[in-house]
This record gives C-alpha cells, structure tokens and sequence, in this order.
C-alpha cells in the first residue's frame, strides 16, 4: 500500500511536468493526487497495511504487529482525523493569505495604480532601461511577490518597447531579477511564504542571511548582461509619451490605491511581528482596508454608481487564478500524505532526509542540488517535501538549513524558463521559445544562483 501511495503521487509529479505537451492543466493532475493519495492512505491505514504520524510525531496504528503502540480503533481513527485536520489547517493558511494578496493586487491593477509605473522609465538607453527594470522587479517582486511582479512589468514593457525581438530579452532578465527578489522577503515567493507560515524562518531572519545573496543572484547576471550586445545602443521605434498623455492615463484614485495597496502588503509582516498572529490574519486586515477604501474612492471624475462595478472588489475577485490556488491546494495535500504515512516510526519524508543525509553528509550541496530540481520541477513541492524531511526540533526557526533552502528553490527556478512562476508567466504572455531561453539566458541565471549560493555559505560561515 505505501508502494501505491509513492506511485501515485511520482505519476501526478509526472504529469504536472509535461502539463505544456499533455495540453492539460496542472491543476487536474494535483488535485486527483491529493485526493487519491489520501484515499490510499486512508485504506491501508483502516485495513492495518499502513501506519500513520501525526504532526507531533506520534505513530498511529491498526496492526496486528503494533506492539508499544496498539491502541483501540477509535484512538488511532482520532489520529488519522488530527493528521488530515492538522495538514489541512496548514494547506489552508497559505491558501488563505494567497486570495489575500492576489486581491488586493487585483485591486490596485483594476485602479491602474501599476500605470504610475510607467511614468518612472524615461530612458531609451538599452543599458539604462536593463538595470532600471531590473531594480524594478527585484524590489515589486519582494512586495508583490514574483509572479505578479512579472506580469506588471511584462505589461509595461510591451508599452516600452514594441519590437518583440528586443522586449523579449528585457523580460527574460526580468525573471531573473523577480525570483532572487522573491527570495529574501516572506511575500515575495510561494516558497518562501510557506516557510514563513510554517515557522521555519521569520521575517528578520530571511531578510538578514538573504538579502545580499540575492542582490548578488540579481547583479551578477544583469552585470554581464550589461556588455552584451542586445543591451547596447539606444532603443530604436519607441513611440515618445508625454507626461500630459501619461496622467491622462491613470485614474484619480491610481496613485491612492497603488500605495495603500503595496502598503497594506508590506503592513502584514509588521503585523506578524506585533501582535504573534498567523499571518493570514494580517492579510484578512489588509484585504479588509483596501476593500473599504475602494468603496468609497472615485476613480473618475464623473463617476457614477453604474461604473462603479468596474472597480470593485468583486471584479477584482473574479480575475484572480484560482486554477493556481486548486493546484497548491491539490499539491500540499499530496506532499502531506507523503509526510504523514509512516516508514518505520517517522513519515516518508523524514525517512528519505535520514536516508540522504548518510549518503551525502553535506547538507548545503543537497539543498543546491534542490535549485537544480527547482528548475526542472515545480518548487512548491519541494519545498513543502523539505518541510516534512526535516525535524523542527533539531532544525528551529531560521536555522542555516531553512534559509538555503529558501534562497535555492526561489532563486533556482530561473534556471529554465519552466522553472518558476515568474518564468511561466513570460513564457506564456511572450511566447518566449524554452530552447531561446536556454541557449542565451539560462547560463546567465546559472552564474547569478551560483554566486549568491557562494556569499550565502559564506556569510554562514563566517557569522
């Protein structure tokens, strides 16, 4: 039975993989695995085949050959119910602060708040505009998260520069610099979000120990980049926008809702910080002002009660993915049951740590051997399977460990143009080619992941 849980969930990875070739979305396969996964476990664990352990390491089961841990069948039926209760409480949490924030950035794009933007990049210089947008999406990244980041600033420069042959070198860069933002700041990546949840690292701390390597993973690559010949010269076709055509862009409440809108994000850590809530309470507070504010806030100037529809919350509701919300739900689950069925006296996923840790002593080159995984397969699984693979009582919150790892899955991912969230969304809004990416990009990403690693194991080293 443990072989058909283990099958089940290699097969769904397998299709989520190929999802592009399949032509289905990932989110089927994910959701199916989860379900099914516990399905499986549930019938090994009722008919005596499996074991279970909880999140406080407590062995639950049914056999005949239980010994020290016979128990009674509703006893051990209670501990499975806890253990689903307990993974899904954690799913839901991260779930939860996800629809948080994914609204309210809705919310401030339906304001064209990310319009201001625009405004901000004056400049045809090829080499200028490179590190201009970069910084822009190393810094939105680490407040709106990476995959929104990228998909603001694939938007604006559509608008910068029309010649797809050039844009598209801008945007691959893009996701270079919004990953290794991502990747120091608690809302700025998945990742890195659920580590936060899951009390692995505090906001403090993975700013602390990250935030230099992943300046370093965005400058290295952007530096080189920098003396290649797509980034020289002056952009050429560009349509020149007045500043008078630029207000008359935006909305009344554009400005307004931009900055309540990244404000109340960034409120949400403080608010962590403050009051030792989860923080998806915070998000629930912030969703909550924002809503408000935009109730009441007229964009225009003869703004009516039939337009107001138009920017509201509820069509901001209507346009967030909530494919991807399904997927991690489906995903999560999935990696919970792996965590949860029990090898031996510890779950699956402890036992596949131990079993990696005497095969490969040295934990920093298997949490960078995870950055090379993180490009080929999706990192919130892995994330989530190196949550359960390592004890929180021997590994606390912000240990060296729980770092590495956010900075390898997070940063990793731009490796392949299929590696990320961010690279996804490139690909998908500029068809960019994987074999382009590959050849001109992905060795420039190899070099930035490898060079912030370097100062990372460095800086461990030496504090």
């Amino acid at each position: 039975m443990l072989s058909a849980v283990i099958a089940c969930f290699i097969i769904g990875y397998v299709v989520i993989v190929f999802e592009h070739p399949l032509r289905l979305d990932k989110t089927v396969p994910a959701l199916l695995m989860g379900a099914i996964c516990w399905a499986l476990l549930s019938l090994g664990f009722n008919s005596g085949a499996l074991d279970v352990v909880d999140g406080h390491e407590h062995l639950f089961s049914l056999a005949d050959h239980a010994g020290d841990h016979a128990m009674s069948h509703d006893e051990a039926e209670e501990g499975f119910m806890a253990a689903l209760l307990h993974h899904l409480g954690k799913t839901a949490e991260i779930l939860i602060f996800l629809i948080g924030a994914m609204t309210i950035v809705e919310i401030v794009d339906l304001h064209r708040g990310f319009d201001i933007l625009k405004g901000w990049v004056r400049t045809r210089n090829k080499k200028k505009l490179l590190w201009i947008v970069g910084i822009l999406g190393f810094i939105l990244s680490a407040i709106i998260d990476n995959l929104t980041a990228t998909i603001v600033l694939v938007t604006l420069m559509r608008k910068l520069v029309p010649d797809r042959d050039q844009r598209i070198w801008y945007i691959a860069m893009v996701v270079i610099a919004a990953n290794a933002g991502g990747a120091w700041s608690p809302i700025g990546d998945v990742t890195t979000t659920m580590l936060w949840i899951g009390k692995r690292v505090s906001t403090i701390g993975l700013m602390e120990y990250l935030i230099l390597p992943s300046i370093v993973c965005f400058a290295v690559p952007f530096f080189v980049a920098s003396f290649m010949k797509p980034f020289q010269g002056e952009l050429t076709g560009v349509p020149v926008v007045t500043k008078e055509e630029l207000k008359a862009e935006r909305l009344l409440s554009s400005k307004t809702m931009l900055f309540l809108g990244l404000g109340m994000i960034v409120f949400v850590p403080i608010f962590k910080t403050v009051t030792h809530l989860p923080p998806y309470i915070g998000m629930m507070l912030s969703l909550g002002v924002v809503w408000l504010v935009s109730e009441y806030i007229h964009p225009e100037e003869d703004f009516t009660e039939e337009r107001k529809e138009a920017y509201s919350a509820h069509k901001a509701l209507s346009r967030i993915e909530m494919s991807s919300i399904l997927f991690f739900l489906g995903i999560l689950m999935a990696v919970a049951a792996l965590e949860t069925v029990a090898v031996g006296e510890v779950g699956a996923l402890r036992a596949v740590a131990e079993a990696l840790q005497s095969v490969i002593p040295d934990q920093n080159i298997v949490v960078f051997i995870l950055g090379f995984l993180s490009a080929i397969i999706d990192n919130v699984p892995l994330v989530a399977a190196s949550m359960g693979m390592y004890d929180m009582a021997k590994y606390a919150i912000d240990d060296t460990l729980w770092h590495f790892i956010a900075y390898s899955a997070g940063t990793g991912g731009s490796m392949l143009i299929i590696g990320s969230a961010a690279g996804v969304a490139a690909m998908g809004m500029e068809r960019i080619d994987f074999i382009w990416y590959f050849k001109k990009i992905s060795w420039l990403a190899f070099i930035g992941f490898a060079a912030g690693a370097a100062v990372f194991i460095a800086i461990e080293t030496l504090f």
